[in-house]
């Protein structure tokens, strides 16, 4: 169950890693302004990914529902700080300098501090899941798997719009969102269908 949980997970981070697309310079504003975002931003990268790491690892089968609340609920709490944190940086960053580059940006703020709430809101719903009925905490957990689903799906549209084109291209050669694709995370694709 808490693998299913994990996958869609790994997805929402997808998005975010999906900005490393092709690698290719082009131009120097862009490289300048890849550099702005993508160097803050590895280690809220890192945050998410060692977080759905901890999750994973605390449902080996044998780990009791209590352990695996209490890993999934710091594990929200984590990637929900990760996810403002890169809207933070996004936004300091300013808009891409390419057509449609401040809407795209906005757009992916927006997203992004809206997955920040939406894992907020994980961890309160994973605070409250009862851990005494192991088949009442397994059906808790699928739902919120469900709504990891809904919140990876609500924001693919505006990550797609900021990586498009040449702006994916500058922040692939950035070593701040290139160092992602090692982790063994899915990078491109709608993987958040867990």
């Amino acid at each position: 169950m808490n693998k299913k949980l994990v996958a869609a997970l790994s997805g929402g981070a997808a998005l975010m890693l999906a900005l490393t697309g092709c690698s290719e310079d082009n131009g120097k504003k862009l490289d300048d302004w890849a550099k702005k975002f993508c160097d803050p931003a590895q280690a809220q990268f890192k945050q998410i990914q060692d977080a759905n790491a901890a999750m994973q690892t605390a449902d080996e089968g044998s780990t009791d529902s209590k352990k695996v609340q209490q890993t999934d609920s710091a594990a929200f709490q984590k990637i929900s700080g990760a996810y403002a944190s890169l809207a933070k940086s996004l936004d300091q960053a300013g808009p891409p300098p390419s057509e449609g580059g401040e809407q795209a940006q906005k757009n992916a703020v927006n997203e992004l501090n809206s997955l920040s709430k939406g894992y907020a809101d994980l961890k309160k719903q994973v605070d409250g899941l009862n851990t005494g009925d192991k088949l009442k905490f397994a059906d808790g957990l699928r739902n919120l798997s469900n709504g990891i689903n809904k919140l990876n799906k609500q924001s693919e549209d505006a990550f797609k719009k900021l990586e498009s084109g040449d702006v994916g291209k500058a922040m692939a050669a950035q070593k701040g969102c290139q160092n992602q694709n090692a982790s063994g995370s899915p990078s491109s694709g709608s993987s958040s269908k867990a």
